[in-house]
């Protein structure tokens, strides 16, 4: 075959796509427990962030260290509180739970009617990973629970740690958001985020309580414990915080759990 004929360019054209293809694929396999890796430092990562257990730019190897040390996960039902991580017929291999795509999966999940869903999530998960913060001594010191929103562009992710009390903020985080740069993108603002520390979220009858406000919060107020300041120029974002940590800490969310570790503890 002539190497000026057209053949010959399309049987070169071929030849070098598929060999592009298998070699972008062997690459995409041979990378994928390193980012199945990559994935699981920067979710625990996080919940440390949180919880006040790392400086920001751990590295890996810390991050890992430091949660095994101090980090126990364990799997709730938040339809009933009932910690559910030793039902085999449910979790077979707990750690292999992926609440993340629990949410599309309707054997694992459930819509959430219109008037109940102040989080404008649709769909909840039924089950749950809780994280369960420990000192170096292994006493039990937070709770970390996973939350979502949706803000004005996003859904916000984050994670809430609450002292053992079950109504005082050690932290608040948002992990993964698409909001607005300079406004609701200050969520992830480190100063913005060191005023919920000492919040408190739920009042004295255990009902949510807390709110981003408009404007700053007044100090002298009653209702400061329970306020933090609004983002400026991102109402929208600022209404979903609240709205999602309502929902969270509501009776669709974790409050049932909560319910039955303060029992337990009354107890």
């Amino acid at each position: 075959m002539s190497r000026d004929s057209i053949g010959f360019t399309f049987m070169v054209s071929a030849t070098l796509c598929v060999v592009c293809s298998i070699l972008v694929s062997g690459a995409a396999v041979g990378l994928r427990s390193r980012q199945d890796l990559n994935k699981e430092i920067e979710r625990k990562k996080n919940i440390l962030s949180v919880a006040g257990l790392i400086q920001p730019g751990a590295g890996g190897a810390d991050v890992m260290k430091i949660y095994d040390e101090r980090v126990e996960g364990i799997i709730v039902d938040l339809n009933t509180g009932k910690v559910v991580t030793d039902d085999k017929e449910l979790f077979p291999n707990p750690q292999e739970y992926d609440q993340k795509a629990a949410i599309d999966n309707p054997k694992l999940s459930e819509p959430i009617e219109a008037s109940k869903d102040i989080a404008g999530i649709k769909r909840r998960e039924n089950y749950s990973w809780v994280y369960l913060i420990n000192d170096e001594n292994g006493k039990l010191t937070q709770y970390v629970l996973p939350v979502r929103g949706k803000g004005l562009w996003s859904t916000m992710w984050g994670f809430l740690a609450l002292q053992t009390d079950l109504t005082t903020v050690e932290g608040l985080t948002f992990y993964e958001q698409g909001e607005t740069p300079g406004l609701g993108g200050e969520v992830d603002n480190p100063k913005w985020k060191a005023q919920w520390k000492g919040k408190e979220v739920y009042n004295k009858d255990f009902q949510p309580d807390i709110e981003v406000i408009k404007g700053t919060v007044n100090p002298e107020s009653p209702d400061a414990i329970h306020e933090v300041d609004g983002l400026s120029g991102a109402t929208i974002t600022s209404r979903g915080v609240t709205h999602l940590l309502d929902f969270w800490l509501g009776d669709l969310g974790f409050k049932p759990y909560l319910e039955r570790l303060r029992e337990k503890e009354e107890k």
